[in-house]
């Protein structure tokens, strides 16, 4: 991952609503939450809620599709395990007391998008 796509991920992620958003749908798995649900859950306004939203997406860490007259969101499994990859990168000098449980969650994580249930 390169460092201009990070820092968006990181930025997007570093406001409250936003990273609420992201754990719900990370918690979701790959069948995702509808966007009302997300609202609902979240007692968040519509447009606050398609501002965050669109702020995830761009930043590429969650993806939509439509099913029937809702709009569904999830996370990015990849772009997560990418970006925690990627700060991990240096971990430690790769001193393997310290980098190996953070590299069995990369793992982990990078596995979830197709394993994960909620």
């Amino acid at each position: 991952m390169e460092s201009k796509t990070a820092v968006a991920a990181l930025s997007a992620l570093g406001h409250e609503g936003r990273l609420a958003i992201f754990r719900m749908l990370v918690k979701a798995g790959p069948e995702g939450v509808a966007a009302g649900e997300i609202a609902r859950r979240l007692d968040s306004l519509p447009n606050t809620l398609s501002a965050n939203l669109n702020v995830l997406a761009h930043a590429g860490l969650v993806a939509s599709r439509r099913e029937g007259r809702s709009i569904v969101y999830t996370a990015d499994y990849a772009a997560m395990s990418g970006l925690l990859g990627f700060l991990m990168e240096d971990c430690c000098d790769g001193a393997p007391e310290i980098c190996a449980p953070l590299g069995d969650i990369v793992a982990k994580a990078a596995d979830c998008g197709a394993t994960c249930r909620p």
